[in-house]
Parts: structure tokens; C-alpha cells; sequence
């Protein structure tokens, strides 16, 4: 049952990392160079409907892996051992990734901005999200195979 959910968290953050990196290394540089972000919107409206899946996978067999490996919920936060910090980190990147997504839907389509501003904007969330999921990711490998000394 463990390697079933590390497979499906592993999954999710193939999904979710991979599609970032795409999105910020391709797709995006283009954009900006163009200063057209119809790619960059076309992209992102068919990639959120793998993502928003793949982060809820991530999001619901995080805690089943952290429960499998200590099933005492309370000593999963803070800093006092590996495990505890690293469920904290996580939490920590996912709350920072979370809330780029809210400001990202709710706060950036209601200001005033030029199309070029609104452009410089999404793009400084699409690298904020990338660089968090490849800290999840780095974290989450070194979860599983230690941290380097």
C-alpha cells in the first residue's frame, strides 16, 4: 500500500513539476519576447485540468505517506527530527504555492494593468510556482533518500 501512494504522489508531482517547467522554460520565454500571452493562456487553461488533479493527489497521499512513516500526526511539524522537518517544509512550499494560485485568480485579474504588465505579472507567478515545485520536489526526494551532508 505504501508504494502504491508514493507512486501516485510520485506521479502527481511529475504532473504538476513537469507542466511548470514547460510552461516557464518554453512557453513563456516566447511570450515574453512576443509580448503576446495567448500561448502562454492556451497552455495553461489545458494544463490546469491535469494539474488541480495532480496537486490534489499530491496534497491527499502526502499526509498517507507521513502517516505511514510516523502515525502520530502531532510529531509530523516543526524541526526536531527529519521526518517532522520535512513534512513542514512541504506544507510550508505547498501554503507559499497555494497562495500564488489565489492571488494569481483573484487579486491579478482585477488590477488595472497594461497587457504587457499583466504579462510581466503571470510570469513572475508561473517561475514563483515553478521554483516551489521543484523545492517540493527536492524535498521530497531527500525524504525518501536523505539529505545531502
Amino acid at each position: 500500500m505504501t508504494q502504491l501512494v508514493l507512486l501516485l504522489h510520485v506521479l502527481g508531482a511529475c504532473v504538476w513539476t513537469g507542466g511548470h517547467l514547460v510552461l516557464a522554460l518554453a512557453i513563456l520565454p516566447r511570450a515574453l519576447s512576443t509580448g503576446d500571452g495567448g500561448p502562454l493562456h492556451a497552455f495553461d487553461d489545458r494544463f490546469e485540468k491535469l494539474a488541480v488533479p495532480a496537486l490534489l493527489v499530491q496534497i491527499v497521499t502526502g499526509p498517507a505517506l507521513a502517516w505511514f512513516a510516523r502515525p502520530d500526526p502531532a510529531s509530523w511539524l516543526g524541526f526536531s527530527d527529519a521526518l517532522s522537518t520535512h513534512v513542514t517544509l512541504k506544507l510550508l512550499l505547498l501554503l507559499a504555492t497555494l497562495g500564488l494560485a489565489v492571488d494569481a485568480r483573484v487579486r491579478l485579474p482585477r488590477r488595472v494593468l497594461s497587457a504587457q504588465a499583466r504579462l510581466r505579472s503571470l510570469a513572475a507567478h508561473v517561475i514563483a510556482v515553478t521554483l516551489l515545485a521543484v523545492a517540493l520536489v527536492a524535498v521530497g526526494v531527500s525524504a525518501h533518500v536523505g539529505s545531502p551532508a
